[in-house]
C-alpha cells in the first residue's frame, strides 16, 4: 500500500469471461460461507466487516469486473475475413478492487472537504477585497488554518488505515476464498 493513497487498489485478473465470472462469483458469495459479509449487484461486489467488529474505520472492498481491454485492441475487434468476433485469444476478466471507508464516512470526508476547500476560496476572495479596499486583510489567515485542517483529515484516513490493516486482510482474503470457492482453484487468478 502507497503511503499517501486515499482508496488502496489492486487488481486480479481472471482467466475466463466476464459473463462466465459474473455468475460464478455471485453463487460463491450466495453461499452460507460469505453470505452474511457481501453482497452483489451487477457486476460489482462488495465485502464488509462484520457488525460485531465494525468500527469507525472498518473499511468495505469494492470489486467492479470487467472485461480485460489489451492497449492494442478494442474488446469487440473483429476478423477482417469473416466479421465475426476475434475468439482466437482467451477471454478474460479484470476484477478492480478498492479498499474505502463505508460509504457514509466516505461522504462525510468528502463534505469536510468540500466545506473547508469552499471556505478557503471565500476566504482568499474576501481578503483580497479588504486588501484593495486598504484594510488589513485579516480573512487570509483562514487559508493556512484550512490547509492544517485538509492535512489533518489526510493523516486521519492514513490512521485509519494503519488501524484497519487487519481488517483490509480479512476482506482479501474473503475475496479470495469466494473466486476459490467460484473456480475450484488459484490456477483461473493472476494477482497485480
Amino acid at each position: 500500500m502507497k503511503p499517501l493513497t486515499m482508496q488502496p487498489t489492486f487488481v486480479i485478473e481472471l482467466k475466463v469471461s466476464p459473463e462466465i465470472a459474473i455468475p460464478k462469483l455471485r453463487a460463491a458469495i450466495a453461499t452460507e460461507e460469505l453470505r452474511e459479509y457481501s453482497q452483489a449487484a451487477g457486476s460489482c461486489l462488495d465485502y464488509l466487516v462484520d457488525t460485531e467488529q465494525r468500527r469507525f474505520w472498518s473499511p468495505h472492498l469494492s470489486v467492479q469486473i470487467s472485461e480485460t481491454v489489451e492497449p492494442d485492441r478494442e474488446p469487440n475487434d473483429r476478423e477482417p475475413n469473416d466479421g465475426e468476433p476475434n475468439d482466437s485469444e482467451p477471454q478474460t476478466s479484470e476484477l478492480h478492487c478498492r479498499f474505502s471507508p463505508r460509504p457514509e464516512i466516505w461522504t462525510m470526508f468528502m463534505a469536510i472537504y468540500a466545506v473547508i476547500i469552499a471556505l478557503i476560496f471565500i476566504s482568499a476572495i474576501y481578503s483580497y477585497v479588504q486588501w484593495f479596499m486598504g484594510d488589513t486583510p485579516w480573512a487570509l489567515a483562514i487559508v493556512p488554518l484550512g490547509m492544517l485542517l485538509i492535512a489533518g483529515l489526510h493523516i486521519a484516513s492514513l490512521t485509519g488505515q494503519r488501524l484497519s490493516s487487519d481488517q483490509m486482510q480479512m476482506l482479501r482474503d474473503r475475496l479470495l476464498r469466494t473466486i476459490t470457492l467460484a473456480f475450484g482453484s488459484d490456477d483461473q487468478v493472476k494477482i497485480r
